[in-house]
């Protein structure tokens, strides 16, 4: 597996045989944290830019998912919405994590919607970045291709970082970093890529994939906070108000000019109202 110097200090966990990177800031004796899961592609240096300044008041936790990033690709591992949630959810347990604030992006959403849907007493708050309960939701182009046997193949095996840098830039309203781009690159082994393909598939119904509100979440008074580029060509901003049908309190934070990666474009941005909301509800 190839890869880069981490953002963030990481180290290494064995959670159900699977080696893990992590980040915590500690200390390690809180049972409530600040919990950070990436999606697609990842990884967890997409928090690079927010997780510091979170770590000033709350205990923060981030991590590389099975298949992403520095973390271990085993073939074994079941890349699917319950898969990759069971995983979190062996990760916190491990690390003696009781309270829970999420922090969701892209398909860290689902992984930890359904985390949550089987832990409510456990979640004491939650952030939703560019995802939530997409009620309606059609995947995206790259998501069919992905969904397509060979099709998805070839077009992982095409997949260079400056073929990856000019579609992300035509999608985005904001010219991605080339860093970015090239951060990407360097965990895009074919493990990785064969994960990328598995966890789509498995996915191919929305309703699947994205938990709803009618397998059980009582949410009615959960401290709700949904941020969301307003140029995001994936996962369309008219999904933000949405949530509040799900999660009557919520609040809501449209980023104009941004993309499906805020805290990328404009991390500040992500932070200032991402903050603000913490400080309310960590040890509340």
């Amino acid at each position: 597996m190839t890869g880069t110097a981490p953002l963030l200090a990481v180290t290494e966990r064995l959670v159900d045989g699977v080696r893990c990177a992590v980040h915590d800031s500690g200390p390690a004796g809180s049972t409530e944290a600040v919990v950070f899961v990436h999606g697609n592609p990842g990884p967890m240096d997409d928090w690079a830019e927010l997780a510091p300044a979170i770590a000033g008041f709350a205990r923060v936790i981030a991590m590389d998912m099975p298949g992403f990033g520095r973390s271990e690709r085993p073939r074994s591992f079941e890349h699917s919405v319950i898969g990759h949630a069971r995983f979190l959810g062996l990760l916190l347990d491990d690390l003696g994590v009781e309270r829970a604030h999420l922090v969701l992006h892209d398909f860290g959403g689902p992984w930890g919607l359904r985390w949550a849907l089987d832990h409510p007493e456990r979640l004491a708050g939650l952030t939703m970045i560019n995802t939530g309960v997409l009620e309606g939701y059609r995947w995206h182009r790259y998501a069919k291709i992905w969904q397509t046997p060979v099709l998805g193949e070839l077009f992982q095996l095409a997949g260079t970082p400056r073929a990856m840098h000019a579609a992300l830039n035509r999608d985005n309203p904001v010219p991605l970093p080339r860093s970015y781009v090239d951060r990407i690159a360097a965990y895009a082994d074919w493990a990785h890529k064969r994960a990328v393909l598995q966890l789509y598939r498995n996915s191919r119904d929305p309703a699947a994939a994205f938990p709803e509100r009618h397998l059980g979440l009582t949410a009615d008074t959960l401290p709700t906070c949904v941020i969301w580029g307003a140029g995001d060509r994936y996962i369309p901003v008219r999904f933000a108000e949405q949530q509040r049908n799900h999660f009557p309190q919520a609040e809501i934070h449209i980023l104009d000019g941004l993309g499906h990666w805020p805290f990328i474009d404009n991390p500040q941005a992500v932070l200032t109202p991402l903050a603000a909301f913490l400080r309310k509800h960590v040890g509340a």
